[in-house]
């Protein structure tokens, strides 16, 4: 009988960090003495530069256990009073089919995957993605959509910034925004030009092209429901050689002309009411479609139609020569992500109802809103719109308190307007026995029923919309949205496309600087909670208790783990976050009287992301070199420092950087910043391998942001959501941004970065829990673990690949640069062909590329055993034996496993006549058989897709040949 164990030692064996920790103890103690060291505190010292280690534990709660976590978080959402919204403003309730809720949204299958750069593995994700852009394209009559942006108010800002990189002829710096636009649009996009040296005029739609303007902003139907004719308004802007952009609503396309037909340059909007919770404002898709001669200036990603070595129809991310890292200050836009897997449920809601069961739910909406309407006005309640599709506004005559009063007792909201109207937004959950209610509400004692109205509207043909203005044309015709309306074909469709993706759930994803963690699922849980997903992001404080709660506690969290004065949760992305940054550095120096700052020194080490955002904020990027150890090369940094003089404005730098090591001299290099009147903002892309060990504002840096989808556990979800909130010093903290509709939450008025006050809120629960179940000591730990891991990967693989840049002791950070550059030199095999051999091995490639090019870029996280780390080495080892023949002339340099790679089940079948066993092709490594993952499609053809682009869904029979 062993020893017994005390209660203390019998719970600390049920804490979370023992599931989050890939390495067991024993395997940690073997991995450590491999290093030469005993102990990961010991090696953490070897790793970090004397005197950044913090002093004691981090200021944050002991670990509490999964299902008490659980249990305390259900508790406070349960603080929030979940009323039914009418709301509206961009946001609606819907109902997220159960086949997509529980076989995509709460499947990590689709959440745990990486952004689709490698396409053999993300077939899938590609075709849903192509499904969203073919349903875009279709709803809003244009030529072409991109795969998402971060949501409808980022999107117009997107939208003014390629109309005047588009715009012909126009010297004009004005963007015309029309008055009936979404409040919380119109704020971002005056943030947005502040910057971008463009001034915003607002007015009636009708005035647009009264003053010079390179392009206009319509809102259709407007945000106080009214519909207008935009096509005129249209005509008289190109007649001036301006630009129209229209933002509007998927839902109402199906009942309303499309923009396209009207001329319309780019259409925009919110794909939220396809099937996506209004989780208090996030994360959802935009949407953003334009002409096709636009193609090249369209902001974020494309996916197009290609081939692959065999001849087959293949999808890919198209024209990523657009992507902001490679391009830098010369980027369109700084976006480094879509929305995709809210995208991908937008898309399945579309595929799943299809066109006709799409129109029965849109009609059916506009039906009851028509009721509503009927039945306010027999009892002589004034409507300020005259026509609508699911919006109404309404004059209360006097009675505004009391019709507000008699719907908090039952439990509802209205949209309380500023000019004292009130509006009423009903949605796909509204049934007659709401609008009965909504009689009760606005107009107290009546007789109306809504049979009696919906039969009176029936016989006499009354219609609520302008006939012009009533949708003729047709939309979804293609195959795949008439074809999976059972649940049994829905359930099958989305498995079949999840088994053409390799995701977290099939193997390690050693992408660095992209940190694919472990996204526990007690921390994915509370995603789907209603009290959190049904929760309208305009919703009255008094109802959003649970919420602030959470967002408080967080906010002490990421306080105590960065040693920052103030948090802003509102930037939905890691790019968006470095744009709210800058934007309080340049706000902060402005006030001091300091606006001429405006150089951005940026070291070769900082990540891609940085010079696009800094040139967005109207900065002008200056590149400091880094030296042959791969840290700034501080006396270049100094000469560029007297350079800028009093234009300095801030540093941009990366910790650790993307070259895997720590700089030795980073409070040198903040020091030398400050002195010269500037401010350090810090990229918290690699903050995995500062939690617990060392903060960046102890650092020195004056903001950082904080990928929540990275560090946090925020899965990335096929390449977004993204949060990236930002820390500030307290110099800064009256600079983070606001927002028009959340002043009663404690944020200011203006400057708003996103949609939504608090970004994508509803997944703020994940690194919640994240923090939560690991307290002080397992944060900790898990960042020395990333460090052992990526340690004794360079420790292994260095005897086969050189290890680009190290630092102390020969040691890396959390990731490591393999230099593939001298076996494409000896042997002609690239960094892509080592990409895809990868793939038959079962594994995703890491960072191909960047931040040099010709290499790896390799994060192993601390979630990943040691079993998978021996299996991606022993992969790697391997290739490099590969790699040898075909340098030895054993295999032809054209025709190897390397060149011809990946492997598919229709190479399998074929009459063999290649110079290397067919064995070897398919199954390398023993292990491999055990659960073989098949690329869906051969190597893609990137040339052919990007001169031959195609951007909608192929026919069905492009993929007859199709053997997986």
């Amino acid at each position: 009988m062993t020893d017994p164990l005390s209660l203390e030692h019998l719970e600390a064996q049920d804490e979370f960090i023992q599931r989050h920790l890939g390495p067991t103890p024993a395997d940690q103690a073997d991995m450590l003495a491999s290093l030469g060291v005993g102990s990961l505190d010991e090696l953490t010292d070897q790793i970090l530069p004397p005197g950044l280690r913090l002093d004691g534990e981090l200021s944050i709660e002991r670990a509490t256990a999964e299902s008490d976590a659980l249990n305390y978080l259900h508790a406070i959402a349960r603080q929030n009073k979940v009323f039914k919204s009418y709301i509206g403003l961009g946001y609606h309730d819907t109902r997220v089919p159960a086949v997509i809720q529980r076989n995509v949204l709460e499947n990590p299958g689709w959440y745990t995957a990486y952004t689709p750069y490698q396409p053999e593995i993300a077939q899938g994700r590609l075709e849903a993605l192509l499904n969203f852009q073919q349903a875009v394209t279709d709803l809003t009559a244009m030529e072409l959509a991109n795969a998402s942006l971060l949501d409808e108010a980022t999107a117009a800002a997107e939208a003014m910034a390629m109309a005047k990189r588009c715009v012909k002829n126009n010297a004009s710096n004005v963007f015309f925004v029309d008055d009936n636009v979404l409040p919380q649009t119109l704020d971002v996009v005056r943030t947005r030009a502040a910057y971008m040296g463009f001034e915003v005029v607002t007015g009636p739609m009708e005035n647009a092209a009264d003053q010079p303007v390179f392009a206009a902003l319509l809102q259709y139907p407007g945000a106080n429901g009214e519909i207008r004719d935009p096509k005129p308004i249209i005509e008289q802007l190109h007649q001036c050689n301006a630009l129209a952009v229209v933002a509007t609503d998927l839902m109402a396309l199906l009942m309303l002309t499309p923009p396209g037909e009207m001329g319309a340059d780019v259409v925009l909007g919110n794909s939220q009411r396809f099937g996506v919770p209004l989780g208090f404002g996030g994360p959802h898709a935009a949407f953003f479609a334009t002409r096709e001669e636009f193609k090249r200036s369209i902001p974020g990603r494309l996916i197009g139609v290609s081939k692959d070595a065999r001849g087959r129809t293949a999808l890919r991310m198209a024209l990523q020569t657009r992507e902001q890292h490679i391009r830098r200050e010369k980027a369109n836009s700084n976006i480094c992500t879509a929305q995709v897997l809210l995208a991908n449920m937008a898309g399945f809601y579309a595929v799943y109802h299809g066109p006709a069961g799409l129109g029965r739910i849109a009609q059916r909406i506009h039906r009851l809103t028509g009721i509503l309407a009927e039945g306010l006005e027999a009892k002589g309640i004034h409507l300020v719109n005259s026509h609508f599709f699911d919006t109404l506004t309404i004059d209360p005559q006097g009675n505004r308190e009391l019709i507000l009063e008699r719907a908090a007792e039952r439990q509802i909201n209205l949209r309380i307007d500023t000019d004292g109207n009130l509006g009423i937004s009903l949605n796909e959950c509204t049934s007659r026995e709401d609008v009965e209610e909504l009689f009760d509400v606005l107009m107290g004692d009546h007789d109306f029923s809504v049979a009696e109205i919906d039969r009176q509207i029936t016989e006499q043909g009354t219609t609520f919309m302008p006939e012009n203005l009533e949708r003729s044309s047709g939309y979804l015709s293609h195959a795949i949205f008439n074809s999976h309306h059972s649940e049994t074909a829905m359930l099958r469709y989305l498995k079949r496309l999840e088994n053409r993706d390799l995701s977290l759930a099939h193997a390690m994803i050693p992408l660095g600087s992209c940190t694919m963690k472990l996204n526990a699922s007690a921390e994915m849980q509370p995603v789907s909670w209603p009290e959190f997903s049904r929760m309208h992001p305009f919703a009255p404080r008094s109802q959003t208790k649970g919420y602030r709660t959470l967002l408080e506690e967080l906010d002490t969290m990421l306080r105590a783990i960065t040693g920052f004065d103030a948090i802003s949760m509102q930037p939905n992305s890691g790019a968006q976050g470095e744009y709210a940054g800058l934007l309080a550095i340049r706000r902060f120096q402005a006030a001091q009287g300091d606006a001429q700052r405006d150089v951005c020194l940026i070291p070769q080490s900082a990540h891609g992301t940085n010079p696009a955002s800094a040139q967005m904020m109207g900065l002008k990027v200056v590149v400091v070199k880094t030296d042959a150890d791969g840290n700034v090369d501080l006396d270049d940094l100094q000469a560029r420092i007297d350079a800028a003089g009093e234009r300095l404005s801030c540093l941009m730098i990366t910790y650790p950087s993307t070259h895997g090591v720590y700089e030795e001299g980073i409070r040198d290099i903040c020091a030398r910043i400050h002195t010269a009147g500037g401010q350090v903002y810090m990229d918290g892309a690699n903050l995995n391998a500062q939690v617990g060990v060392t903060r960046p504002a102890d650092i020195g840096a004056d903001v950082a942001h904080l990928n929540l989808h990275k560090t946090f556990a925020i899965p990335h979800g096929g390449g977004g959501p993204g949060m990236g909130p930002i820390g500030v010093r307290a110099h800064l903290a009256d600079y983070l941004p606001g927002h028009p509709m959340a002043t009663e939450s404690g944020l200011n008025g203006d400057h708003a970065v996103s949609a939504a006050p608090f970004g994508s809120a509803s997944i703020l629960p994940i690194s919640w829990m994240y923090i939560r179940m690991l307290g002080a000591q397992g944060l900790r730990a898990a960042t020395q673990v990333a460090l052992l891991n990526a340690n004794y990967l360079a420790e292994r693989l260095k005897p086969h690949y050189p290890i680009l840049y190290s630092g102390r002791h020969g040691r890396v950070a959390h990731e490591c640069i393999l230099d593939l550059r001298p076996l494409k030199a000896e042997t002609g095999v690239t960094e892509v062909d080592i990409a895809k051999r990868l793939m038959d091995y079962g594994f995703h490639a890491p960072t191909m590329s960047f931040p040099v090019p010709g290499t790896f870029m390799v994060e192993p996280t601390e979630s990943e055993n040691r079993a998978e780390l021996d299996r991606f080495v022993d992969a790697m080892i391997a290739i490099r034996g590969e790699i040898r023949r075909v340098g030895a002339g054993e295999w032809p340099a054209d025709n190897n496993p390397l060149v011809r790679a990946p492997h598919t089940q229709a190479d399998l079948i074929e009459d063999w006549q290649r110079p290397y066993p067919r064995e070897l092709a398919f199954y390398p490594l023993p292990w491999i058989a055990d659960a073989k993952f098949w690329p869906a499609v051969n190597r893609v053809d990137d040339v052919w897709g990007d001169r031959n682009l195609f951007c909608s869904c192929p026919s069905p029979d492009a993929y007859q040949d199709d053997t997986n």
